[in-house]
C-alpha cells in the first residue's frame, strides 16, 4: 500500500469513527433525560447567565450619555443613549487605524510563526526513538519553573540583541509556551495512528515528509485551540509594547487605548487648568462611557472570531488535557 492510500484508509477511517460517535449522541440524547440532567442545565444556564451580564453592562455602558453614568451609575437601561465615548476613541483616527494593522500583523505573524515552531517541537518529542527527547522535555519545563524577571529581560533585548523598538519584542516573547507544546505533543501521540507513521516509513518517507503530509493535516483541532490562545495572548498584550515600543507607526492597539485613557485621566486631574475650564471639560469628556468604549473596542474582534473556533478550541483543549 503506497503512502497516500495509507493517508486515504486513516482518514476514511476518522470519518466513520466519527460518524459513529455522532450517532450514539443523538441516540444517547433521545433517551428520556432524568432530573439530575435539568438540574445540571438550569445551573450552566444560571452560571452562563452571570458570566454574560458584565460583557453586556459594557456594551450597554460604552454607548450610555455620561451625564447618566455619574447621576446613576452603571444601569442595564441608561436614561440616555449617546456616541460620546466612541468619538473619544475615534478622535485618533489615523493612529487608531495604525495600532490596529500593527496588532493584527503582530496576532498573525507571531500565531503562525509559533504554531509552525510549537508543532514541530511537539512532534520531535512525541517520538519515542527520537535519542535527544528526554533532554529537550527538561529544556522545555526550565521556563516554566523559573524566570530571569523582566529586569533581566529588558538588559538582553536592549544591550544585547539591540532590538528597542522592534516589532520582533512584540512576536519573539510569546512565540513558545511550555503549556503548548504539551497540548500539541499530547494531542499527537493520542490522535495521530503510530501506524501510519510506520507505513509512511516503510513507502521511504522521512520525518519531515511525515510530519507536514500526514501529522500536520491530523492536528487541526489541536492547532486551533493553540493557535486561538496565541492570539488571544498577542492582541491583549500591552506590557511588551509599553517597555520597547518608542515609535507612534509601532504602537499596538493595546497601548494606544492606554494611552487614550491616560491622556482622559490627566484632562481631569490636571490642576493648573481653571477651575470654570475644568468644570466645562468635566462635563464633555466623557470618562466612564470612553473606558467602555475601550474595552469594547478591545474584545471586540476576539468575540467575533471566537465562535468560528469554538468547536476545535473545546475538541483540541479537552484531548490535550484528559490524556498524558
Amino acid at each position: 500500500m503506497s503512502l497516500q492510500d495509507s493517508i486515504k484508509a486513516a482518514r476514511l477511517e476518522r470519518e466513520e469513527t466519527k460518524k459513529e460517535e455522532k450517532f450514539e449522541m443523538m441516540s444517547s440524547k433521545m433517551k428520556s433525560k432524568g432530573p439530575g440532567q435539568y438540574i445540571l442545565l438550569a445551573l450552566l444556564l444560571l452560571y452562563t447567565v452571570i458570566c454574560a451580564l458584565p460583557i453586556i453592562l459594557v456594551f450597554v455602558s460604552a454607548f450610555s450619555d455620561e451625564k447618566s453614568i455619574s447621576e446613576n451609575g452603571f444601569s442595564y437601561f441608561p436614561q440616555k443613549w449617546s456616541m460620546a465615548g466612541f468619538n473619544a476613541v475615534l478622535r485618533y483616527g489615523k493612529q487608531l487605524a495604525t495600532s490596529y494593522g500593527v496588532t493584527i500583523f503582530i496576532t498573525v505573524t507571531g500565531t503562525l510563526i509559533g504554531l509552525l515552531f510549537m508543532s514541530m517541537f511537539a512532534y520531535a518529542l512525541s517520538r519515542k526513538d527520537f535519542r535527544l527527547r528526554g533532554f529537550l522535555s527538561i529544556y522545555l519545563m526550565i521556563p516554566m519553573l523559573f524566570s530571569g524577571g523582566q529586569l533581566a529581560s529588558y538588559i538582553i533585548f536592549t544591550s544585547q540583541y539591540h532590538l528597542k523598538d522592534s516589532l520582533l519584542l512584540l512576536i519573539l516573547p510569546l512565540c513558545v509556551s511550555t503549556m503548548n507544546v504539551i497540548i500539541l505533543r499530547t494531542y499527537i501521540q493520542s490522535s495521530v495512528p503510530e501506524e501510519l507513521m510506520e507505513a509512511a516509513r516503510i513507502d521511504g518517507a522521512g520525518e519531515w515528509r511525515t510530519f507536514f503530509q500526514i501529522t500536520f493535516p491530523l492536528m487541526k483541532p489541536s492547532m486551533a485551540a493553540v493557535g486561538f490562545m496565541m492570539a488571544t495572548a498577542y492582541w491583549n498584550d500591552w506590557q511588551n509594547a509599553l517597555l520597547y515600543i518608542d515609535t507612534d507607526a509601532k504602537k499596538p492597539l493595546q497601548l494606544l487605548l492606554i494611552n487614550i485613557q491616560k491622556s482622559i485621566e490627566f484632562l481631569l486631574n490636571a490642576r493648573n487648568i481653571p477651575s470654570s475650564a475644568l468644570t466645562a471639560m468635566q462635563g464633555s469628556v466623557p470618562q466612564y462611557s470612553a473606558t467602555m468604549a475601550t474595552v469594547v473596542t478591545v474584545i471586540g474582534p476576539i468575540m467575533i472570531v471566537y465562535p468560528f473556533f469554538q468547536k476545535y478550541f473545546v475538541k483540541g483543549l479537552t484531548v490535550g488535557s484528559v490524556k498524558g
